[in-house]
């Protein structure tokens, strides 16, 4: 049974980091690309973060640029996201995405909310 896992979402204050993981079982993880998404209330789901296969390349979106590091440990089938700088409009709930043959197989976790308030 394939599964995607997130979690260290919480509540923090603007300029706090949190770390989010995504553990991935049920598929051979070192395949895939992994990316995280995010949604806030009343908005479309937005792409954070991509990294290959093999961690050698990375993107981000120009919003978390800087500030957003996604990386991955193919021996723990997990992926990461550390959240660093964080600000208000951070505030979604964050996915994890698994992808392998541009598509053709396509995983998601149940989401983690973030949520950046003081």
């Amino acid at each position: 049974q394939v599964q995607l896992v997130e979690s260290g979402g919480g509540l923090v204050q603007p300029g706090g980091s949190l770390r989010l993981s995504c553990a991935a079982s049920g598929f051979t993880f070192s395949m895939y690309v992994m990316r995280w998404y995010r949604q806030a209330p009343g908005k479309e789901r937005e792409l954070v973060a991509t990294i290959t296969n093999s961690g050698g390349s990375t993107n981000y979106a120009d919003s978390v640029k800087g500030r957003f590091t996604i990386s991955r440990d193919n021996a723990k089938n997990t992926a990461y996201l550390q959240m660093n700088s964080l600000k208000p409009e951070d505030t979604a709930v964050y996915y994890c995405n698994g992808a392998m043959g541009w598509g053709k197989y396509e995983f998601w976790g149940q989401g983690t909310q973030v949520t950046v308030s003081s």
